[in-house]
């Protein structure tokens, strides 16, 4: 890390771990007697608390969003580019809480943690968990801190689900709900995808049934296939062509060499499968693309999704982007047009990007600024000294 990208960020972040020794009752009725929450924070917390963000992270997201661990490190938290001195969540304005949700592989009780009652990993027998599971325990969260309201509720894809589910579950606890590259319930594409992600899982013989730690092992394979499976949809076919082509990584096409042809982007999806298996747990990711499919906001609500943005009294910013097909710009027009039925505050962006899905996560000078103009609305006592 440069003295300069030191100075653009919010520097050298320190993570939290916090425990809870309240039981958490789950949606899937099993209860949690205990469990921890690993987070950062950046920026300070008013007097009044009425500075606080919430980042909520997608599916292989975590706590760490923005800075760094160490002066050692090559590259900042997930999300660096929207978080930290004068960028569009300024720290210098907001106090940003960010989680590794409940599940999680990166200090959060999850599959990888130890059972106090078997006093061994709990591997496949961790509870299945649903989006409104992760809200209760991030209110939790805000209680310890004494936020009573968060200025913003913010997140991207599976983040931006549980930023609509705290507009509902606890519509007097935040004045913004932010929703990016989001969908209100997955579309039966979507989850044929995460299936075949599973699936690439569960028959890596590795697995284990789900045991694989005790065993001391990890399914690589089936985890690496999963993730270029997934990488994959989360890129568009412009962006995969711009960055790739048909280039060789290896090999030739010329008539009398028997070479094996190697193209640039099968040695860069299975590079970033490999890095993906060493860092994530196999059976947090079935857990994590589980929840993702059961999602569906209006399921309560006798399908309807207007019926179910009537309880939210925050106002909303929605934002999707033009070259995105797993969260296309038309599931944000519908989390929109259910929103102005049901009377509500909204703002909708769709900003034009190459970068498929991942476009949320990229700096973007158009995506930076209807941000920051929205976020500039929202009303706190004062800036944190």
């Amino acid at each position: 890390m440069s003295k300069a990208e030191q100075a653009d960020s919010v520097g050298i972040v320190t993570e939290e771990l916090h425990h809870f020794d309240v039981p958490l009752d789950l949606a899937c009725g099993v209860t949690l007697k205990s469990y921890d929450l690993m987070i950062e924070t950046y920026g300070t917390l008013n007097q009044s608390r009425s500075n606080a963000v919430l980042i909520c992270h997608a599916l292989s997201g975590d706590h760490h969003a923005a800075g760094y661990h160490s002066e050692s490190d090559a590259k900042p938290g997930w999300w660096d580019a929207y978080i930290g001195p004068g960028k569009p969540i300024d720290t210098n304005q907001f106090f940003v809480v960010s989680l590794n949700n409940l599940g999680g592989c990166n200090g959060s009780t999850g599959p990888s943690s130890i059972n106090p009652d078997t006093e061994s990993v709990w591997g496949k027998d961790f509870p299945k968990l649903r989006v409104r599971d992760w809200v209760e325990s991030q209110a939790r969260l805000a209680d310890r801190f004494g936020i009573q309201q968060w200025a913003a509720v913010i997140g991207g894809s599976l983040g931006g689900m549980q930023a609509m589910r705290w507009a509902l579950e606890y519509p007097e606890r935040l004045q913004s709900c932010v929703v990016i590259a989001s969908a209100m319930k997955l579309t039966a594409q979507n989850i044929a995808f995460n299936e075949t992600a599973r699936q690439a899982i569960l028959s890596d013989p590795e697995y284990c049934d789900g045991d694989y730690l005790a065993q001391n092992t990890y399914p690589k394979s089936g985890l690496s296939v999963a993730r270029m499976i997934g990488h994959i949809t989360y890129l568009s076919d412009d962006a995969m062509g711009k960055r790739f082509g048909r280039e060789l990584k290896a090999g030739s096409f010329q008539r009398g060499i028997d070479d094996a042809v190697e193209f640039q982007v099968e040695s860069y999806l299975r590079h970033q499968g490999d890095v993906f298996s060493k860092k994530f747990d196999a059976n947090t990711y079935i857990l994590m693309t589980k929840a993702l499919d059961y999602f569906d906001l209006a399921r309560e609500y006798n399908e309807n999704a207007v019926e179910a943005f009537k309880l939210a009294k925050c106002k909303f910013m929605v934002i999707s982007f033009t070259t995105d097909w797993r969260f296309s710009p038309e599931r944000s027009k519908e989390i929109v047009n259910a929103l102005m039925d049901a009377n509500k505050t909204v703002s909708y962006a769709e900003i034009k990007s190459n970068y498929g899905h991942d476009a949320f996560l990229l700096p973007n000078k158009r995506y930076e600024q209807v941000f920051r103009q929205h976020l500039n609305t929202l009303s706190i006592d004062e800036v944190a000294s």
